[in-house]
C-alpha cells in the first residue's frame, strides 16, 4: 500500500513566515509616531511650557494685543505669525517677551548681528500686557516664580554650573566675551535675576536653551546666586582689569610693568652719569 505525501504549493511555502512590505512600513510609522509624540510631550514639559497665567484677564490680553500691533507687528506680523523681517512669536512664551522688551532689546532699532541692550521703551505694566498677549497665542516658557529669583541658593554649586555651561561665552566672571560674525555674549553684571533666568529658558540671540532637563530650576537659582555673590564680593585679588582674563592681565604687565622697568633703567643710567 503506497503512502501519498502532499506538498504545499511552492508559492505558499515562500510566503509562510514572512511579513508583507506594507506591514513593515506600518510598524515603522507607528514607531515613529510613538517616539515623536513622547519626545514632544517631554520637551513641552521640560521647557517649562505653560499657557498664559490664569490671572491674566481678557482685558490684559486685549491691551497687550493693541500694544503689539502698534509697536511690534511691522516685523512680527499682526498676529505674531512672523514676517520676512522678524520671526514668529507663537510659542515663545511670556518669558521671552519679558526678557527682550524688559531689557530694551525690542523693539529693535535696526538690523544687525544681534539686538543691542538699550533703554526700555515701555512701562512694566505694558511689558506685562505684551507678555500676556504673546503667551496667550500658544504655550511657551512662562515668567519664572519669585522663589527662584531670590539669589539665596547654593553659590558654590551655581559657580560650578556656570563654569560648565556658561563661562565659555560669558567669561568665568560673567564679564561677557566676543563671538563670531560681530556677535557677542553680553556682560551679566547688573542683570536682574528674572532676566538671567528668562535668558536661560528662552535662549536669546546665540544662547542655547537650558530647559529643566539641562539645568533644574534650583540649579538656575544657584547660578543666579553665584553671579550676584560675585557682584557683591568684587575682586578679592585687587584690580579686576575688567575681568577679561589673562589677555588683559598680560597686556597690563607688558605696557605698565615693562614700561616701569625701562623708565627705572633710564633713571638709574641718568643718575650715574
Amino acid at each position: 500500500m503506497s503512502r501519498k505525501t502532499s506538498r504545499p504549493a511552492a508559492g505558499k511555502s515562500r510566503r509562510t513566515g514572512r511579513r508583507s512590505p506594507a506591514a513593515a512600513a506600518a510598524l515603522i510609522a507607528v514607531g515613529l509616531l510613538f517616539t515623536g509624540g513622547a519626545y514632544a510631550a517631554v520637551s513641552a514639559t521640560t521647557a517649562n511650557a505653560q499657557p498664559a497665567p490664569a490671572a491674566a484677564s481678557q482685558s490684559n490680553v486685549e491691551d497687550g494685543k493693541k500694544l503689539f500691533q502698534a509697536n511690534c507687528a511691522t516685523c512680527h506680523g499682526l498676529n505674531a505669525q512672523g514676517t520676512s523681517d522678524g520671526p514668529s512669536l507663537i510659542g515663545v512664551g511670556a518669558a521671552a517677551v519679558d526678557f527682550q522688551v524688559g531689557t530694551g532689546r525690542m523693539p529693535m532699532q535696526g538690523h544687525g548681528p544681534q539686538a543691542q541692550k538699550k533703554p526700555v521703551q515701555f512701562t512694566q505694566e505694558q511689558i506685562n500686557q505684551l507678555a500676556v498677549y504673546v503667551g496667550s497665542t500658544a504655550p511657551g516658557p512662562s515668567i519664572p516664580d519669585a522663589k527662584y529669583l531670590d539669589a539665596d541658593g547654593d553659590a558654590a554649586h551655581g559657580a560650578e554650573l556656570f563654569r560648565i555651561n556658561c563661562a565659555m561665552c560669558h567669561n568665568v566672571a560673567g564679564a561677557g566675551g566676543a563671538l563670531t560674525e560681530g556677535k557677542f555674549a553680553p556682560s551679566l553684571v547688573g542683570v536682574t535675576p528674572a532676566h538671567i533666568y528668562e535668558a536661560m529658558i528662552t535662549g536669546p540671540q546665540n544662547m542655547p536653551v537650558f530647559n529643566d532637563m539641562n539645568i533644574s530650576p534650583e540649579g538656575k537659582r544657584d547660578i543666579i546666586t553665584a553671579l550676584k555673590y560675585q557682584e557683591k564680593v568684587g575682586s578679592p585679588g585687587g584690580i579686576g582689569l575688567g575681568s577679561l582674563g589673562p589677555v588683559a592681565e598680560g597686556l597690563f604687565i607688558w605696557i605698565f610693568g615693562l614700561g616701569a622697568v625701562v623708565a627705572l633703567t633710564v633713571w638709574i643710567t641718568a643718575k650715574s652719569n
